[in-house]
């Protein structure tokens, strides 16, 4: 079996000979044996001890609560839980993290299109990636709840060319106008639009919004606080990221 002296055991755990010597004071690594010469031994336990020791320093625990800790008759039982909770606790760190590296990601991502950026267009990308989640999922509702509506159309068509049934056309031309009234109004209620020039989030009367020319994620409108008129990007509204969060 290994033995180490002061200074080995020291190296092998990356502190100094001091550390070592100043468990062995305390009496929570005391050497297993001692040379002919007086030069304390550590065995391959000794080792063992000493990493978890400096381990439980490396999570803060006190000196004291080390000692009592590994003078339990279940000290092992007690370290496995720590290092459980530990295992936990940087689990939920690394989640976290990648969270924040994500919209950081999304950040730097959205100021690749900006020629000149300030605090307020880097506040324009925050606010937009924040809500960005919510409104795709409101497009996947529009497009999922549309789809059984666009099939009804398509084979009201065929049926009333090939077999005369016009009046399933009717019908659906009739839950088409409900349809896109309800939704419209409903995606009004959740939406609203960033200005590029006054950074303003405001919302326009449903008139305005309905009629505007629009992209996929903006609508061309007029800012009711700096009077511009142009495209202005589309946000979740904050009612509703607050109700979200």
């Amino acid at each position: 079996m290994s033995k180490y002296t002061t200074g080995e055991i020291a190296k092998l755990c990356g502190v100094t000979v001091r550390t070592v010597q100043y468990y062995d004071n305390r009496e929570i690594l005391v050497p297993s044996e001692l040379s002919e010469g007086g030069r304390r031994l550590y065995s391959e336990d000794d080792l063992k001890r000493m990493k978890i020791i400096c381990f439980l320093r490396d999570l803060g625990l006190p000196i004291n609560s080390i000692s009592e800790i590994l003078a339990e008759e279940n000290s092992n039982n007690v370290i496995s839980l720590i290092l459980e909770q530990q295992e936990q606790t940087l689990k939920k760190e690394i989640r976290e993290h990648q969270e924040k590296l994500k919209k950081l990601e999304e950040l730097k991502a959205g100021l690749k299109g900006v020629k000149e950026f300030s605090v307020e267009s880097i506040g324009d990308i925050a606010h937009t990636m924040k809500g960005k989640k919510e409104l795709r999922k409101m497009r996947i509702i529009l497009l999922l709840t549309g789809l059984p509506v666009s099939i009804l159309q398509w084979t009201s068509i065929i049926l009333w060319i090939d077999k005369g049934l016009w009046w399933l056309f009717v019908i659906w031309a009739v839950i088409a106008i409900f349809y896109g009234i309800f939704v419209s109004r409903w995606y009004y209620k959740k939406v609203s639009y960033i200005c590029p020039e006054c950074h303003t989030v405001f919302k326009q009367t449903f008139k305005e919004i309905f009629k505007a020319k629009h992209t996929a994620t903006a609508r061309k409108l007029n800012c009711p606080s700096c009077g511009y008129h142009g495209f202005c990007v589309e946000v979740i509204a904050e009612s509703d990221e607050k109700n979200n969060g």
